[in-house]
């Protein structure tokens, strides 16, 4: 049973993202991203899946708002597919794939569920890729004009609005390491994607204030951070992996300026600041969203001129199914880290926070989720004792709701509190479904006051 629960009127909810989960590759006028184009090549996706069928919530999204409404979430984390509304990112909006998130959105609220929309979360049009993604300054502009048709279409019922999902995993894996789409390598070159990100988000929350009433944030990755030993390359070099990870990207939006680890890293170029960039990004938010996995240990590798340093597993540390350690006082790190370093912090959200495990042995049979109950128990108590220490958490979304198409890793990693049968797509509700369902229901009121 969970130690501690946040307080009265927090908001429980999940999360899933467009690409990950509604297949419908190429139907109704949806253009292909720069994922279709990734995903396909060879040895790209760990078991050489696609995302073009993923877990068919464009076809099932009736029966999976259904289990939402089930479950009995105040909210719920989803985001749009820019090559759905805006094929090629470019020109006017596709009817029919706005036609889709009207009907989702509509749904969500008969259900009583808050949508909470994320403009973006990573499936770029190729076309906007092909001129150059994130590396392109004219990338934030073609991105303001997605947000205002977004904005225009769904601003009059949705009530929270997140521009921008991680863009330190873009940066880090799509620019600087080629694991993820686009695939290049970058190394420190990867800044101008991190700032053309932030430039786009510094754009899109002008935007959205223009054009709707509803609270506008982003949704940043964090970690703790700490070093392998006690050396000082050891200490050093972590100190560099948090400004990278975490600071790189919420110094600019909360303190308007950027580390100066990051100012000076081997390849940035930082003539892409502008005057007047700094401002856009640090616009004010009405919230901050967070996502989290697991905390980061550090070690030096001098002898790595490209990457000085490694990321370690802690010994004796519990893994998920994705090797991730499982920690969660590193949440409560994180959070109260926030706090403290950052008097402009809004309120936060968790926005996302979960973990993969099979619960299926090798004969089939089903095991009890008892790994992901006790992951879910422990960080809402996390949560909670950030709030105790001065944090403004105001709701967790669990990652996710349903098994998805999880990007590099394809679908060898199950993070839903509703299983997904490989080979018919039904749905089986875990029993973490059941077990969060009668947390909430402990808990009292969820839906935002």
């Amino acid at each position: 049973m969970t130690k501690r629960l946040p307080p009265k009127g927090f908001v429980f909810g999940t999360a899933g993202s467009a690409y990950q989960v509604e297949g419908a590759a190429g139907v109704d006028g949806r253009t292909p991203s720069m994922w279709d184009v990734f995903g396909a090549l060879p040895g790209r996706i760990v078991d050489g899946s696609t995302a073009d069928v993923a877990v068919d919530h464009y076809h099932r999204w009736e029966s999976d708002l259904a289990l939402l409404a089930d479950l009995g979430v105040g909210a719920h984390r989803m985001s749009l597919s820019w090559s759905r509304i805006q094929p090629t990112g470019a020109g006017p909006a596709n009817p029919s794939g706005l036609a889709f998130y009207d009907r989702v959105i509509d749904r969500l609220l008969e259900f009583g569920i808050a949508p909470f929309v994320g403009l973006h979360h990573w499936d770029m049009p190729l076309e906007v890729m092909e001129r150059g993604g994130w590396l392109a300054r004219d990338t934030a502009d073609a991105f303001a004009e997605y947000a205002a048709l977004a904005a225009d279409a769904y601003g009059d019922r949705v009530d929270s609005w997140a521009t921008l999902t991680d863009p330190l995993v873009q940066t880090a894996y799509g620019y600087a390491l080629g694991i993820d789409a686009p695939g290049l390598t970058l190394l420190g070159g990867a800044f101008q994607a991190a700032h053309h990100q932030l430039l786009a988000h510094g754009r899109a929350v002008e935007v959205l204030r223009e054009r709707t009433r509803g609270s506008v944030g982003i949704v940043n990755h964090h970690t703790a951070v700490s070093p392998a030993g006690r050396s000082a390359a050891d200490r050093a070099a972590a100190r560099f992996y948090d400004s990278y990870h975490n600071r790189q990207f919420t110094d600019p939006i909360l303190s308007g300026h950027y580390p100066a680890t990051i100012l000076t890293m081997p390849g940035a170029a930082i003539d892409v600041i502008r005057d007047g960039d700094l401002s856009v990004i640090s616009a004010p938010l009405d919230f901050y969203g967070v996502t989290y996995a697991h905390p980061t240990v550090i070690a030096a590798v001098p002898a790595n001129a490209s990457i000085p340093f490694s990321l370690e597993v802690p010994a004796g540390a519990a893994l998920t199914d994705a090797g991730w350690p499982v920690d969660p006082p590193s949440l409560t790190a994180v959070l109260v880290d926030l706090h403290r370093r950052y008097p402009a912090l809004p309120p936060v959200f968790v926005t996302g926070a979960g973990a993969a495990f099979d619960d299926r042995s090798d004969a089939g049979a089903v095991q009890p989720d008892t790994d992901r109950i006790t992951f879910l128990d422990d960080h809402l108590d996390a949560v909670a004792a950030a709030v105790e220490q001065g944090c403004d958490v105001r709701g967790y979304f669990h990652w996710s709701l349903l098994d998805s198409w999880e990007w590099a890793e394809g679908f060898s990693r199950h993070f839903g509190l509703v299983r997904v049968n490989e080979d018919t797509l039904g749905r089986e509700p875990r029993a973490s479904f059941a077990h969060y369902r009668d947390l909430i229901r402990r808990a009292g009121v969820n839906a935002p006051e």
